[in-house]
């Protein structure tokens, strides 16, 4: 087998938390490197499953025993994911996956960054992103009025209104990510495509390789499971107030929720039950601590927190 034919398994786990308001993900952070989700390669020798393998760099390079995982994505786009030295003729497919944690300490070389830092464009929670107007939508406009034909012309018109139109849709992610690369609007383009940065074009924080790309995928699946899947206790203290769930779910959505309907929606999913104790606010009256009921996991087929409750958008 020649050297253009051989393939190398990469695996990469985005590491979720939120702690108050802030969605973070875990990530290595090597003096003088981008920003890296923890990753490495499956050996399939030595590992019986791609999870184990996971499970195994992420123990290593964490120190975090992770708890609920799923796998996410298999990315192997030519370009995207610079070898290693001296391995320059492999191919690398990359496993991505999304685990959710609690908060902890931090191992060495590793720390918490919130997500919005790679994705400020997705933080709609008091205003839509001034970047958009400023900057993306013009952008977009010159990308859409460069194209080589009438034919693409349409399809990146359309792919811009989809994205950054009218009706914002929090689940599309890694649709704007993959957009404002192909825009030459992220430094990731200019990284993969060997070409000298074009002004304007570093939009958030990048990441080695392709991570922030396995990020935004991760970020959609759990926008879109939060309604149909209690997974945002994954993510809470065994005991929470109703305003720190709701905090919680508007961090990851990124949007803000009306107050009454969110809790209108969580009794009528059956997602929580009081525990009698209470803790005092710094002003108003004492707020009670609340549990997940994880009996609603058989009760009910799709029990989530759905988005329906939204606040008038600014």
């Amino acid at each position: 087998m020649s050297s253009k034919d051989l393939v190398s398994i990469g695996l990469s786990a985005a590491i979720v938390a939120v702690e108050g308001e802030r969605p973070s993900v875990l990530v290595v952070a090597h003096d003088g490197m981008e920003d890296a989700l923890p990753f490495g390669p499956f050996d399939p020798e030595q590992q019986r499953t791609l999870e184990s393998g996971l499970r195994k760099w992420v123990g290593e390079q964490t120190k975090f025993d992770l708890g609920y995982t799923e796998q996410l994505y298999t990315f192997g786009d030519k370009g995207r994911h610079l070898p290693a030295s001296g391995s320059a003729g492999t191919r690398v497919v990359s496993v991505g996956y999304l685990a959710l944690t609690r908060q902890g300490k931090e191992a060495p070389e590793t720390q918490w960054r919130g997500w919005y830092h790679y994705f400020p464009w997705e933080d709609w929670r008091d205003t839509k992103p001034a970047m958009i107007e400023s900057t993306i939508l013009p952008a977009l406009k010159k990308f859409v009025k460069d194209a080589p034909n009438t034919e693409s012309t349409e399809l990146r018109r359309e792919r811009v209104n989809v994205c950054f139109g009218e009706g914002w849709d929090e689940e599309r992610v890694l649709e704007r990510y993959e957009l404002l690369y192909e825009a030459g609007l992220v430094e990731e383009f200019w990284r993969d495509s060997g070409n000298k940065p074009a002004k304007g074009a570093r939009l958030g924080t990048p990441m080695l390789f392709d991570h922030r790309r396995i990020l935004a995928t991760a970020i959609a699946r759990l926008r879109g499971k939060l309604k149909y899947r209690p997974v945002v206790f994954e993510l809470m203290a065994p005991t929470f107030t109703l305003l720190e769930l709701q905090r919680a779910v508007e961090a990851l959505a990124g949007l803000r929720l009306h107050k009454q309907n969110f809790r209108r929606l969580v009794a009528e999913q059956g997602l929580v039950e009081g525990t009698g104790k209470f803790v005092t606010a710094a002003r108003g009256r004492p707020a009670e601590l609340f549990r997940f009921r994880r009996e609603v996991l058989r009760e009910r087929p799709a029990p989530g927190v759905r988005l329906g409750g939204r606040r008038a958008r600014l």
